[in-house]
């Protein structure tokens, strides 16, 4: 297999979904991170990310986003990580635009 190729039997693997951010907070000590309480559909979840220099807590509440979900669990600023959302970013990293379902989709539905 050629380096940095991905089988298609290693891409279904990836269990990506529609979710909802339900809520943003600040994270103490933390001037690029925000806490997001997520909405699956069939669960909630909490994710770390970094996007306060691009995205203000109103503009990130109730947004559908596609969120990378059986990605291991890690912890960030003390907090357990559940997921990743996805977002396209250039390369010196000045622009960040979370990637989102177009039009209206189910909370919970599988991307693929």
């Amino acid at each position: 297999m050629t380096e940095g190729i991905v089988s298609f039997s290693e891409w279904q693997k990836l269990d990506l979904r529609v979710a909802e951010i339900m809520s943003v907070e600040d994270l103490a000590g933390a001037d690029r991170l925000y806490k997001l309480k997520i909405d699956l559909g069939t669960e909630t979840r909490t994710l770390v990310a970094g996007l306060k220099p691009y995205y203000t807590k109103d503009e990130l509440e109730g947004k559908r986003i596609v969120v990378f979900c059986n990605l291991e669990p890690r912890k960030i600023k003390g907090i357990e990580s559940q997921g990743m959302l996805l977002a396209a970013v250039n390369d010196d990293q000045s622009k960040v635009k979370l990637l989102q379902p177009e039009g209206v989709m189910d909370l919970g539905c599988k991307i693929g």
